[in-house]
């Protein structure tokens, strides 16, 4: 879908002078010389909000929907809610963000798709927009205002260091399941990057996926040599999963470690390692959801690095409702160029100097 429209009351002017004026003084960036009034709304005044997903169906951003919704509701904010058809549909995201400029929302929150969306952003930002992506930092991180999100690198270092590990010093024959391969997103680097580091293996352009050494030795853990057998593409897809470990099993039928961008290109994976009559495959992934910690309690998926959406959501609605009613900008964590939501390594394995929690308080957690 492209979006969910509602109907609105008429906006306040001037809120986009507004925002810029106030992340401004918050030195949160550049305000991009922003156009607008001079006006704040009021405390009974509505305002309105888009939230832009990468897809409607992936639990992860249903979760943000009903996050961001639930805060809408307790904040006197018109959200209005649109997605890309699928991951990487650039084109519907595109439409969202200049839908919401001809509303003259006070904000946007987007998850992007891709670079393709940074000129809307950019125009939507000169139009007086405070944008925040969620969960996906666009490249270069200043083409939004702030972004709420994991650290993707972190969680991917998590699963990483768990599975060196677990490995214990036995040859690693990886299979490495992306989101794409015709474009770079930086959620999709920094969790495939992050695997690698936490396993103890050298990254080369730490700008794109797949041109780090196929073979060598892993430090991780007990070290020990590794293979690295494949990077296929799933858009974060079960299908596409299952799709991608199959092309993976045909190069080498001995993988013994399977990288998977999240939980449902993980499940997808595992449908194909269990047609292949492969049972003691590690399988790893990022995300966290409700469906993901029980695959994890059923051993579908060996551990998850557990990410909160409905943090991300909440905080953005949060942060738009403050800076359209004169309020502060926020600002990102220290060290960081976002603000970082947290993760959490969910497993029932557990393993030294690898700090996890299990799938009861995972479950307590989970979202979806």
């Amino acid at each position: 879908m492209s979006s969910l429209p509602t109907i609105r009351s008429p906006k306040v002017a001037g809120v986009g002078a507004t925002l810029a004026l106030a992340l401004t003084l918050a030195s949160c960036g550049d305000d991009g010389g922003r156009e607008g009034g001079s006006s704040t709304a009021g405390a009974d005044e509505e305002i309105g909000v888009s939230l832009i997903t990468k897809n409607s169906t992936n639990p992860f951003f249903v979760a943000m929907q009903e996050g961001a919704q639930k805060e809408a509701e307790a904040s006197n904010i018109d959200l209005t809610l649109a997605a890309g058809k699928e991951d990487g549909d650039e084109t519907s995201q595109i439409q969202a963000i200049e839908e919401a400029v001809v509303r003259q929302d006070a904000g946007i929150l987007i998850t992007p798709n891709g670079p393709g969306v940074n000129p809307a952003i950019t125009k939507a930002r000169d139009a007086g927009l405070f944008v925040i992506a969620l969960d996906t930092p666009p490249d270069p991180p200043e083409t939004v205002d702030i972004t709420f999100a994991t650290d993707n690198f972190k969680a991917g270092d998590l699963i990483g260091q768990w599975t060196a590990e677990t490995l214990g010093g036995e040859k690693a024959t990886i299979a490495l399941l992306d989101v794409f391969d015709d474009k770079i997103v930086s959620v999709d680097v920094n969790r495939d990057q992050g695997f690698l580091t936490g396993m103890g293996i050298d990254t080369a352009d730490d700008g794109r996926n797949g041109d780090e050494e196929p073979t060598g030795t892993y430090s991780g853990g007990a070290g020990g040599d590794y293979e690295i057998v494949c990077n296929e593409p799933t858009n974060g897809a079960e299908d596409q999963g299952r799709t991608a470990m199959e092309n993976c099993l045909t190069i080498n039928s001995d993988i013994n470690v399977v990288y998977a961008i999240n939980e449902p290109a993980a499940i997808g994976a595992n449908n194909a390692l269990q047609a292949a009559g492969m049972d003691d495959v590690i399988v790893v992934s990022v995300d966290g959801g409700c469906a993901g910690v029980d695959a994890v309690k059923s051993g579908i998926i060996s551990a998850t690095a557990q990410q909160y959406p409905l943090e991300m959501a909440t905080k953005g609605v949060d942060a738009i409702n403050t800076i359209a009613r004169g309020g502060e900008a926020p600002q990102t964590t220290e060290g960081l160029e976002f603000f970082d939501t947290g993760v959490k390594l969910v497993t029932d394995a557990p393993v030294d100097g690898v700090e996890s929690i299990d799938t009861t308080e995972g479950t307590e957690l989970c979202w979806g």
